[in-house]
C-alpha cells in the first residue's frame, strides 16, 4: 500500500491541516468526538485522520456518511515508521498541528515534527505496565520523545507517573477519552426490523468475542435454553472472519450468519453477527452484554463503555487489564459484574433476563457512569487549536 510508505496521490488542501493519528478501532472511536469538536470550533480546518488498520478504515466510512460529521475530514493509513517514509508523509502534508492517540510513540514520526516546529500532543495518553518496564530500559530515548510533546494529557494518575518517570516534563491528568465517546451510531429501520423479527424474545450478546471464548458463550446458551426455549444468543466475534470456524466448531446448535443475509434462528439458537460497524445495533436489542477477551488468559478486554453508554447491563471476565479503569469504575457504581466462567456467566444471565427491573436499573447507572469526563473532547479539540497559534 502506497500511504504505508508515505506516497500520496492525493492533493494537499489549501489552509492549515491539524492531523489526528489513532492505532486502531477503540482509539479511532475514542477520538472522534474531539475531531467533531475541531469541526465545529474551526470550519474551515481540513483535519487529517490517520489510523493503522482496516477495520478502523471501515468504522470511518460510516461516521463520514453521518452528514452531522465534519466535511474537511481525510482519511489514511500511517506509513511504517521509517525516516524516508514519515519525512515524505510530513513534507506532503505539512500539518501545522499533530495529536497521538494512547500509546502511539513513534520515534522517526515525531523526530520529524520535532524538526519541522510542528507541535504535538498525545491524547488519552496510556502506559501499561508491560510497555513502562519495556522504555525503562531506554529511559534517555524514552525522554527523548517524550521530549517532543508540547503536553502529554494522560488517562489515569497512574499513566501520568509513568510518563513522567520516564522524562515527561509536561504531564496533565485529563481523564478517558472514552468515557466521552459518543454512543455508538445504529441505522433505525435496522434497528426496528430486527427488535420488530426478536419482538419478546429473551436475546442476549456476547460482544468482541476471541478464540475460545465462543465455546463458554455456547454453553451458556445450551444451560439457559432449557428455561427458555426460544433464547436469541447473539455472537459478535472480534474478528469477524473467524465466523466459519466458530459456526462449525458450535456443533448441533442452531446457527446462522448475519454476513450471508440469514436472519437468526426462529427458536434458540445462536445469530453470528459478523459484520462491521453494527455493534451499536446489537447492544440495543439486547441490554444484557457480556463484553469479551475477557474470559481467557492472557485477555485484556475490550471496552465496556460502549455498552454502558446504551443503557446495558454487563458482565466481563477476570482479564480486563486494558480497561482496568473503565471497568473499575463501572463495577463500584454497581453497573458491571466480573465473571469467572460458564457457570457464573450464565448465572448471571439468567438473573438479567429474568428481572427485567433489575435489568432496567442497572443499566440506568451504567448509562450514567458512562457520561463521566463529557468534556474531555471541547478541552482537546481547544488544546490543539491553541498550539497552532
Amino acid at each position: 500500500m502506497l500511504e504505508r510508505r508515505g506516497i500520496e496521490r492525493c492533493p494537499r488542501p489549501e489552509g492549515p491541516i491539524a492531523w489526528v493519528h489513532a492505532a486502531s478501532v477503540g482509539e479511532t472511536a475514542s477520538i472522534l468526538p474531539v475531531i467533531e469538536k475541531l469541526g465545529q470550533y474551526a470550519p474551515d480546518l481540513s483535519i487529517l485522520l490517520t489510523t493503522g488498520t482496516v477495520t478502523s478504515a471501515h468504522l470511518l466510512e460510516a461516521r463520514f456518511a453521518d452528514p452531522a460529521f465534519p466535511k474537511r475530514v481525510l482519511h489514511r493509513f500511517m506509513p511504517l515508521d521509517v525516516p524516508r517514509w514519515t519525512n515524505r508523509f510530513l513534507d506532503h502534508w505539512r500539518p501545522s498541528v499533530a495529536a497521538f492517540t494512547e500509546s502511539e510513540l513513534w520515534p522517526n514520526m515525531l523526530h520529524g515534527c520535532r524538526a519541522r516546529g510542528i507541535p504535538a500532543l498525545l491524547i488519552n495518553g496510556r502506559m501499561s505496565a508491560r510497555s513502562y518496564a519495556g522504555w525503562r530500559r531506554l529511559r534517555g530515548f524514552a525522554r527523548e520523545i517524550l521530549e517532543s510533546f508540547a503536553s502529554v494529557q494522560a488517562r489515569t494518575e497512574q499513566d501520568a507517573c509513568r510518563f513522567r518517570a520516564l522524562g515527561a516534563q509536561r504531564v496533565v491528568l485529563a481523564g478517558d477519552l472514552k468515557f466521552a465517546s459518543a454512543p455508538l451510531p445504529v441505522d433505525e429501520t435496522e434497528l426496528a426490523e430486527l427488535r420488530s423479527r426478536i419482538g419478546a424474545r429473551p436475546v442476549w450478546t456476547a460482544a468482541s468475542t476471541h478464540p475460545g471464548e465462543e465455546d463458554i458463550v455456547a454453553q451458556v446458551h445450551g444451560a439457559l435454553a432449557v428455561d427458555h426455549p426460544d433464547l436469541l444468543t447473539i455472537i459478535v466475534p472480534r474478528h469477524p472472519a473467524r465466523a466459519g470456524s466458530i459456526r462449525a466448531n458450535l456443533g448441533s446448535l442452531r446457527v446462522s450468519l448475519r454476513s450471508a443475509g440469514e436472519p437468526p434462528p426462529d427458536r434458540d439458537g445462536i445469530w453470528i453477527a459478523d459484520t462491521i460497524g453494527e455493534l451499536g445495533l446489537f447492544y440495543r436489542v439486547s441490554q444484557v452484554v457480556f463484553v469479551g477477551r475477557s474470559l481467557k488468559a492472557p485477555g485484556g478486554g475490550q471496552n465496556p463503555l460502549e455498552a454502558a453508554r446504551l443503557g446495558c447491563a454487563i458482565a466481563v471476565g477476570p482479564w480486563t487489564q486494558n480497561f482496568a479503569e473503565a471497568v473499575q469504575t463501572l463495577a463500584a457504581a454497581g453497573a458491571l459484574t466480573q465473571v469467572q466462567d460458564a457457570a457464573s456467566l450464565g448465572a448471571w444471565v439468567g438473573n438479567m433476563l429474568g428481572d427485567a427491573s433489575r435489568r432496567a436499573e442497572v443499566g440506568s447507572v451504567a448509562a450514567e457512569v458512562s457520561r463521566r469526563y463529557a468534556d474531555l473532547p471541547e478541552k482537546a479539540a481547544r488544546e490543539l487549536l491553541a498550539l497552532m497559534k
